[in-house]
């Protein structure tokens, strides 16, 4: 199991502000996802000669 990137609680209380409930799951493969984002932004930053990812890298 890798690190978690993103904050269940935060997250469930997104989820509980739509009225809706978040499983252990769903935050796992959120921080799975914020993960990718990080690697395509650091690929995009390297390919344009940074090593500081900004948001347009986002």
């Amino acid at each position: 199991m890798t690190d978690m990137l993103v904050v269940q609680s935060k997250i469930k209380g997104l989820a509980k502000k739509k009225e809706m409930s978040c499983g252990a799951d769903a935050v796992q493969a959120l921080s799975k996802e914020v993960a990718c984002l990080v690697d395509k932004a650091a690929e995009r930053a390297k390919a344009n000669g940074r090593r500081t990812i900004k948001e347009r890298d986002i």
